[in-house]
């Protein structure tokens, strides 16, 4: 890319996609859309703390992996930029001993295909002193030194800009390290809070949402929880309930979006006899029926204005007043709020009062989508299959690894409704004891293709069954094909030229 195209692409970078939405989403669709227009495999942006001396992942973009590992100043090439806040630029990965490929593990093909560029993310202090925040990380196919210069020198253009948002997520990740310590028992009465919610997940990041569910639940501040369709919002406001001291009390909840902006007032608030037409009698609205207990309300960015107004003087009164009413009820209700929109720019349109957000916004929680947060997967995939299992009355002990491969690499764009919708046809399937890949939806078949096990020719088809048997045994014998050729009562000659036929690796499950 000529130094004058990689302008040209910056300026309609900023123009196009600039800042949108809340700080880590806008952040998100910015380095999304840096890839595409770049042509890069993989962005990244690793923040360093400088209280503990770390230098940990926070965004990434185009890697089925969850970041393990995280650096220290001096520590590989990611490390080596923060210490010297110098930008670094890796021809080949593979070439080169310092890149240590600790965080995402790729593979050897991947070492050996690609560049990487580091770029360190700074901020100028009124003192003209340089602090640094972090580093900006792309990974691309081959290409030569001039090329990767020029982008190198973008990538450091495009830190500037952002620099400013990378401050704000280097302080929430300083404030995630402080979050107060809670006690054993105090955790396990939280862990057993979201079990029951069937709130399951084992990853990083849900465990600090743990933390500041905890932090939160016993006040009555007001909750907002983002993340996208599918992500939980519902049960993480339920468990917000449960560890709550109304947990004794009415959960109440009301999808906004559910109802026309007529029919949302008089659910919300309740109506008089004669107040329109139809209303034979008196009814209470969500708000006296959360007395003393919990209001969920779910996608509260498609309130009505009229609605948004009674919905501010209610929170800030603490009372309402009936559809058709002339009096007001004193109601003591802790409000929880949930939306998938990002409601600054709603109330850029107009649509939303500041006001309103504002009150809303005291406790705000986000939920990370499933894809980038991929250890959850399986202990979910495992609790719906035992729930489906039970419910349907089938004997499906466990799940396949190819069907599990399966399952860690999609993407969810559903998230976990769908990864839920997805168990349940499995189990419905299923006529044996373990999930296999052709018992799962024809999406999750292969990365690039949607045909099902059952439109593929028959010999193909027997060739998959065949792979996951010998995988399966090979996984219980921990590798050790003599045992693998016993459990499966063939020869161990057999056993040898299938693996060979397949490319199987026996060593990968010792």
């Amino acid at each position: 890319m000529k130094e004058n195209n990689y302008l040209v692409a910056l300026e309609n970078l900023l123009m196009h996609h600039g800042w949108q939405g809340p700080l880590r989403e806008g952040l998100e669709k910015l380095l999304q859309a840096t890839a595409d227009e770049m042509g890069y495999r993989r962005i990244s942006l690793a923040i360093f703390d400088p209280k503990t001396q770390s230098i940990e992942f926070s965004l990434y973009i185009g890697f089925t992996k969850t970041p393990k590992y995280s650096y220290t100043p001096g520590q590989g090439i990611i490390g080596q930029v923060v210490k010297e806040q110098s930008p670094i630029i890796v021809p080949l990965m593979k070439d080169d001993p310092n890149f240590l490929n600790l965080a995402f593990d790729r593979t050897p093909e991947e070492l050996a295909s690609m560049s990487f560029i580091s770029v360190p993310i700074k901020r100028h202090s009124q003192e003209n002193e340089t602090e640094i925040l972090g580093v900006l990380n792309a990974e691309m196919d081959l290409r030569d030194l001039p090329e990767l210069e020029t982008n190198c020198r973008f990538l450091q253009v495009l830190g500037m800009f952002i620099a400013r948002q990378t401050s704000f997520l280097q302080e929430e990740v300083s404030r995630q390290k402080e979050l107060p310590q809670f006690t054993t028992a105090e955790i396990n009465t939280a862990r057993q809070s979201m079990s029951e919610s069937q709130l399951i997940s084992t990853s990083k990041v849900m465990n600090m949402i743990m933390n500041q569910v905890m932090q939160v639940a016993p006040s009555r501040a007001t909750v907002l929880i983002r993340g996208e369709s599918g992500t939980g919002k519902e049960l993480l406001a339920e468990a917000i309930h449960r560890m709550s001291p109304r947990k004794d009390k009415p959960f109440i909840k009301l999808n906004c979006a559910s109802l026309p902006g007529e029919l949302l007032e008089s659910e919300l608030f309740g109506y008089e006899r004669g107040a329109f037409t139809g209303a034979v009698g008196q009814k209470k609205g969500r708000f006296e029926l959360a007395h003393l207990g919990t209001l969920f309300l779910d996608e509260i960015g498609e309130l009505s204005a009229e609605a948004q107004a009674k919905l501010l003087r209610a929170i800030q009164a603490g009372e309402i007043q009936r559809l058709g009413g002339e009096k007001t009820t004193r109601v003591n209700v802790r409000i929880v709020c949930a939306t998938h929109q990002p409601l600054e720019n709603r109330i850029e349109e107009g649509a939303f009062r500041e006001d309103l957000y504002y009150r809303i916004n005291v406790f705000p929680i986000f939920i990370p989508p499933l894809r980038e947060r991929r250890e959850d997967i399986l202990p979910l995939a495992e609790h719906f299959l035992q729930t489906f299992s039970r419910e349907y009355e089938k004997n499906i002990k466990r799940i396949s690894t190819p069907a599990i491969d399966l399952l860690i690499q999609y993407h969810w764009p559903g998230n976990v409704r769908e990864l839920r919708n997805c168990m349940e046809r499995a189990v419905l399937m299923c006529s044996e004891e373990v999930i296999r890949t052709y018992h799962l939806p024809p999406t999750l078949q292969t990365a690039e293709s949607t045909a099902t096990d059952t439109e593929l020719p028959f010999v193909e088809t027997v060739a998959r069954f065949e792979q996951e048997l010998i995988i399966d045994a090979l996984k219980k014998a921990r590798g050790n094909m003599l045992q693998a050729a016993r459990d499966l009562k063939v020869s161990y000659r057999i056993i040898n030229y299938k693996v060979k036929k397949y490319r199987i690796n026996p060593k990968r499950y010792t």
